[in-house]
């Protein structure tokens, strides 16, 4: 799968498997007056969806490699992570998360992270809220924001079939067409803006065997929640990025959940003509948006 220049693979082992992640080592990033440990964690989390991992964050997190310590994880059942047979469920994430940041991280972080994903890391938040310095977070949202169930959705419950669920995953899902169709109609403002090594890094992660247990699990709705119900618990500093052309939710369902919490949710920053993903639609924009909440949050 794709990694970028200056960085490798490490991995650590949590309670529920073996957890892959990429951190910036070697020459390129340090010098003499600031050895790696000594500096500030980043930490960058992806959201799900077929294909997902560290991929979706890879166009952003190198311009920060001189500055900070970076890691980007596959999350458990993504990218090169272990893969389980099993129905995931949100604690899985909740605790593996937490997990993560505490083998890898003696430090309070601040965690970037995407979509659902967000939703799940404020969560973790409120549970653990020493382990975080700030959040910068794309489009949090837990799809069943104020009473919305999105289990219920017809799609949902299509994919809750058995057999059919696993026959839709190969045919639908992991394929290059499949995943540029999704990437073009639902996920980006642009469709000029998907490029090949997206879909090929996308279909890479998909293609792992097993891989269709987590991505069943989210398309069925088993990992989404009402984040609007836990929101207001939160105390580390935020800033949310949220793109206007989001399909799923919409940048109102972002105001409301802000408003609910202004003391901990210091910024929202809605961009326009921009999807689901920012970090890879823009990603310069998504660095310069980064580069000032860090300034601002910390």
């Amino acid at each position: 799968m794709f990694q970028p220049l200056g960085f490798e693979q490490r991995s650590i082992i949590t309670s529920l498997g073996r957890i892959v992640y990429y951190t910036n080592t070697g020459s390129l990033w340090q010098d003499d007056l600031t050895a790696k440990d000594e500096k500030e964690t980043l930490l960058f989390l992806h959201g799900f969806g077929g294909g997902s991992s560290a991929y979706e964050w890879s166009k952003v997190y190198p311009a920060f490699a001189s500055e900070y310590r970076v890691i980007a994880p596959d999350l458990l059942g993504w990218g090169r992570s272990e893969h389980l047979a099993r129905n995931y469920q949100i604690g899985d994430y909740l605790n593996t998360i937490a997990e993560f940041i505490q083998q890898t991280c003696t430090e309070p972080v601040t965690a970037i992270a995407s979509s659902l994903t967000a939703a799940m890391t404020i969560r973790v938040a409120i549970a653990h809220p020493d382990l975080f310095k700030s959040l910068i977070l794309t489009t949090p949202a837990g799809l069943g924001d104020f009473g919305e169930d999105y289990s219920r959705s017809f799609f949902a419950q299509l994919v809750s079939i058995p057999v059919f669920d696993r026959l839709l995953y190969s045919t639908g899902v992991a394929t290059s067409n499949g995943i540029r169709s999704f990437l073009e109609q639902r996920q980006f403002a642009q469709p000029n803006r998907v490029y090949q090594e997206i879909v090929d890094a996308y279909l890479q992660s998909a293609q792992q065997p097993n891989a269709e247990y987590a991505a069943l699990s989210f398309v069925r709705g088993d990992l989404c929640f009402d984040l609007s119900l836990f929101i207001q618990q939160l105390t580390t500093p935020t800033a949310i990025i949220w793109g206007q052309k989001s399909q799923f939710t919409g940048p109102e369902i972002g105001h409301r959940l802000a408003e609910m919490n202004p003391q901990a949710i210091k910024f929202f920053q809605p961009l326009e003509d921009v999807g689901l993903t920012p970090q890879l639609e823009l990603p310069a924009v998504t660095i310069g948006l980064i580069r000032r909440f860090l300034a601002l949050l910390n």
